[in-house]
């Protein structure tokens, strides 16, 4: 008959606690564990929520006529002073401005209007003339009109256009979208969403949205771009259809050009008046040439520095009589 082991004593701890077995240790982690693993997990999302960017408070777009659509935190900010020029302060560019002009009103009048690209020469105001087309069709607004609204959005950010898009259809107000100095690079493939965004796409653009764009380009792509697709491509027909589809999606391409020497002038002519300088004609003339002829070429951009030149050396202030 073999011997039985001897009977297991607890162990006498310190202060006459006893020590529990290894085993009765181990039976007893399972009731512990999860609720010290719920508690870490707790701490961890919690965490983790205080790190992530909060949802953007909802606009209130009744604050001002002019918003800057923000892709980073994905609110509109509101202008309260949107840097313009009035419409009639806008020269030699008479037949594109009227042409805008009416296609603004008939689409915050809820009737059908084109997207437009406002192309060409630069300084001939392009971006200007948005801005004050907007502010002149707001000006003439019937009394309780619900007022047009701008919302600037910014090259790299086009990508972001269909979440502003998701934004503003709901919205119980008409858009006019703008994105200044609009173009694509070689490796940009962003202008794919614009195509889609605009029209093309499953939704398309909602009906109280209207998008003007400027560019230096025609086709809002580099020129060599293009070529390069002409000559590598194995159907190079399609593959330039395909680059220059982009500006198919507006339906008014309005060009700007160089304007001549009594366009210039003309411009000049129309700011010293609209601001109250007084300076002899002939002294004018003189003074806003030899600036044209410093500066290697003529334009509104150029008018404009001349004024505030002007201005300075008169010490007047340049606010509106």
């Amino acid at each position: 008959m073999q011997p039985q082991p001897p009977a297991f004593r607890p162990r006498a701890g310190v202060l006459g606690h006893t020590i529990p077995r290894r085993k009765e240790l181990i039976v007893a982690m399972p009731d512990m564990l999860p609720e010290t693993l719920e508690e870490k997990l707790d701490r961890l999302i919690a965490a983790v929520a205080r790190l992530a960017p909060r949802e953007p408070e909802p606009t209130d777009l009744a604050v001002a006529d002019c918003f800057v659509w923000s892709a980073e935190t994905g609110a509109l900010e509101p202008v309260a002073r949107v840097n313009r020029v009035e419409i009639a302060l806008i020269r030699g560019v008479d037949r594109v401005r009227d042409i805008l002009f009416d296609n603004t009103r008939r689409f915050a009048a809820g009737l059908p209007a084109n997207n437009a690209l406002l192309w060409g020469a630069r300084g001939m105001g392009k971006s200007s003339l948005v801005k004050a087309v907007h502010a002149a069709i707001n000006a003439d607004r019937a009394a309780g009109e619900p007022p047009l609204k701008l919302i600037e959005i910014h090259r790299e950010d086009i990508d972001t256009l269909p979440k502003l898009l998701a934004i503003l259809k709901p919205a119980p107000f008409r858009f006019v979208l703008f994105c200044d100095d609009l173009s694509f690079d070689h490796d940009d493939t962003s202008y794919k969403s614009l195509k889609a965004a605009l029209e093309g796409g499953v939704e398309g653009r909602p009906d109280n949205v209207i998008f003007y764009a400027t560019s230096n380009r025609r086709h809002l792509l580099p020129r060599d771009m293009i070529e390069n697709e002409r000559s590598t491509a194995i159907n190079p027909h399609e593959a330039v259809e395909e680059k220059v589809s982009l500006s198919d999606r507006f339906g008014l391409w309005l060009g700007f050009h160089k304007c001549s020497q009594d366009e210039y002038l003309e411009m000049i002519d129309g700011y010293v008046r609209h601001y109250g300088l007084e300076v002899e004609p002939q002294e004018l003339r003189r003074d806003a040439l030899e600036w044209a002829t410093t500066r290697g070429s003529r334009s509104g951009r150029v008018a404009w520095q001349f004024v505030q030149d002007l201005a300075g050396r008169l010490g007047r202030r340049l606010d509106a009589r």
